[in-house]
């Protein structure tokens, strides 16, 4: 190392020496200050503890004695067990005591205690030694020697930090009401017992039609108000006086009806409020009860004509209790019985009613309504005049307005006639099925009787030309030929008379019919001419019928458009469309045509446009009862020349 930074060191260390030095000294001179100024304030209080030292030591708040720097000198026992600190065995500064928050005002606060001398109901936020935060009260001054020299300051500290609790839930208690009360649905008005308002909500203005702010009324005299406001209301005097007479006798009021000019209807409600013997002011509440009392009228108006309806309909109406006791009846009940109500309240209608074994059936209804089940049932009753009739009873539970059952309620219909004609309609149904029976086997037997002569003379025919072949001349044999033609019609129509009454007659095979496969065998089974083209346009759909009738439906509407093809190219287009709960089939042609007029007749039996010896005015009639066997329609669409266009509709 060199000279020169040697004695760069050495200066700094010489610095350094002489800065120790005058610390130790301004130290020295602090320490003599503090222990001056503990020394005159030890002699301050040496001089009144003869005085003080039990009521300091003894009072209930806390006492704090502190130098002007804030170390505290002194703690009384209250002190002690507040701040948790004991000043004999450790330090304490008043600063580590304030609540972070409230230091400013501390600080601020302090200062205005040098200033004045003293300070009255300081509130803050202390803490104590556990970290605990409590709110305190404090009362203090500053403590002066004989020069008027300011060398401590004494408080005395109060825990105020339950009543802080207490008087927060008081306001947040308050906040609340004053919240519920502004945003009530009913109008209020609170006046002091001068007649002044004190608090009123936004929906007082609002049914006044007043257009304020509610805070803007406080203070305003109620009765100038009320003067200002009978204007509103249809009779404005009744409204003064009746306002008058309620503050004159300061009871309560419940209920009063107030009717205004815009039509509302208004309920007042009037409750003085006394502490003791004094009058401490007096609540309003107004309440908007027009839709109240306009329900209640449309509802006694409702329940008037409902029992209008109940008294007079033609449906007898019972009402029991769980016993199956009788409550109420109608007049059309009594009438149904033959028993008048005063006969019946309080009977048993199973024991009243009963016939042979039904009392079985009531007991089973009975439970069922205890269960909270409603149905319908029949049952053979005897009435007052020994008659047996047929009832049919509409029962439901009565619950009350918890939701418990207390009892039923029955709807009765005499279907005594109807019964007689259920009786009658069966009967007619069994006849006629054996009539239907009996004409089919007649349809079957004469089918045969009328074939086997036919057949007969067919025969006699054929050999009569066979063996007069060389002997008859031309006009005999087209005539034998005319002769068998209508022969063959003949038998023809013998068999398609056979099927038409068949249709529907017979048992029907529902299963599930693929109308595309059905309609693919068809074509290749029915002869087509080459000129004729036959097109499936889309998909055909599976659905549910019997396959043999439905394949006659397609065989006959093929095999017609095929037949009255007169177009050197003919073409037929089968496609089908899909509908809510139906199928519909068209089968196209470009045939002859049909004129408008015969667009329904075609469908009744032995209606045909084409007398041609194939064609026996049978078909479409078959094919009509068959769709409409399987509860769908058909119809056509056609002009003469344009061709032909058969609409039918098959269920899903």
């Amino acid at each position: 190392m060199s000279q020169d930074q040697l004695d760069i060191l050495k200066r700094a260390l010489e610095r350094e020496k002489s800065a120790r030095k005058a610390a130790e000294k301004i130290l020295e001179e602090k320490s003599r200050e503090l222990y001056n100024t503990s020394q005159k304030l030890e002699k301050l209080l040496d001089e009144k503890s003869s005085q003080l030292q039990g009521v300091f030591e003894n009072i209930v708040d806390a006492y704090v004695v502190m130098d002007v720097n804030g170390n505290v000198l002194k703690f009384n026992d209250a002190a002690t067990r507040l701040f948790g600190y004991d000043i004999d065995k450790e330090s304490v500064n008043v600063k580590d005591l304030i609540y972070k928050e409230d230091y400013q005002y501390a600080m601020s606060s302090y200062m205005d205690l040098q200033a004045q001398g003293y300070f009255k109901n300081y509130e803050a936020r202390i803490y104590t030694k556990s970290g605990e935060v409590k709110w305190v009260h404090i009362n203090a001054s500053m403590v002066i020697d004989k020069d008027q020299i300011p060398i401590a300051a004494q408080g005395i500290v109060r825990d105020i930090t339950a009543d802080k609790a207490s008087e927060e839930k008081l306001i947040e208690s308050e906040n609340r009401l004053a919240t519920l009360i502004l945003n009530l649905d009913s109008g209020i008005v609170l006046e002091d017992e001068n007649r002044n308002i004190v608090l009123t909500n936004k929906k007082f203005c609002e049914l006044f039609n007043l257009n304020v702010e509610p805070d803007s009324l406080i203070g305003m005299d109620c009765s100038s108000a009320s003067e200002q406001n009978k204007l509103l209301f249809k009779n404005p005097e009744a409204f003064i006086d009746r306002m008058q007479n309620i503050d004159k006798e300061k009871k309560p009021v419940i209920g009063d009806e107030l009717e205004m000019l815009d039509g509302k209807i208004l309920e007042r409600d009037y409750m003085p409020i006394t502490i003791g013997e004094k009058s401490k002011g007096f609540l309003w509440t107004f309440t908007d009860v027009t839709l109240n009392r306009t329900y209640r009228r449309s509802l006694e108006a409702q329940k008037e004509k409902y029992s209008s309806i109940i008294a007079n309909m033609n449906l007898g109406l019972v009402e029991v209790n769980n016993d199956d006791e009788i409550l109420m009846i109608n007049q059309s009940f009594s009438e149904m019985s033959g028993y008048s109500e005063a006969e019946l309240i309080g009977k048993k209608g199973g024991e009243v009613f009963q016939f042979d074994n039904h009392e079985d059936v009531i007991d089973i209804e009975n439970k069922k309504r205890l269960k909270g089940e409603s149905n319908s049932y029949e049952l053979e009753v005897k009435i007052k005049s020994g008659e047996i009739r047929h009832w049919l009873i509409s029962g439901a539970p009565n619950f009350d307005l918890a939701g418990n059952v207390v009892g039923s309620i029955g709807i009765h219909l005499d279907i005594t006639d109807l019964k007689s004609l259920e009786l009658q309609k069966e009967k007619l149904l069994q006849k006629l099925e054996k009539s239907n029976n009996e004409l089919q086997e007649y349809a079957h037997i004469v089918s045969h009787d009328l074939k086997s002569p036919l057949r007969s003379i067919d025969a006699l025919v054929s050999w009569l030309k066979e063996d007069n072949k060389d002997k008859l001349d031309d006009a005999s044999v087209k005539n034998l030929e005319h002769i068998e033609t209508t022969l063959e019609k003949m038998e023809q129509l013998i068999s398609d008379v056979l099927n038409y009454s068949s249709v529907g007659a017979e048992h029907v095979e529902t299963t599930n019919v693929d109308t595309n496969i059905l309609v693919n065998d068809l074509l290749n089974m029915i002869y087509v001419p080459d000129h004729i083209q036959i097109n499936v346009l889309n998909r055909l759909p599976t659905l549910s019928g019997d396959a043999i009738k439905l394949q006659q439906v397609f065989q006959n509407l093929i095999s017609n458009a095929v037949k009255f093809c007169d177009k050197d190219k003919g073409l037929i287009e089968i496609d089908v469309s899909t509908k809510s709960k139906h199928y519909q089939f068209s089968i196209k042609d470009n045939g002859i045509g049909i004129e408008k007029q015969y667009h329904q007749k075609i469908f009744k039996i032995f209606h045909s446009l084409n007398k041609s010896k194939d064609s026996t005015g049978i078909g479409l009639s078959i094919v009509k009862k068959i769709v409409n066997l399987h509860d769908g329609n058909i119809w056509v669409e056609s002009e003469p020349q344009k061709g032909s266009t058969f609409y039918f509709t098959l269920k899903k």
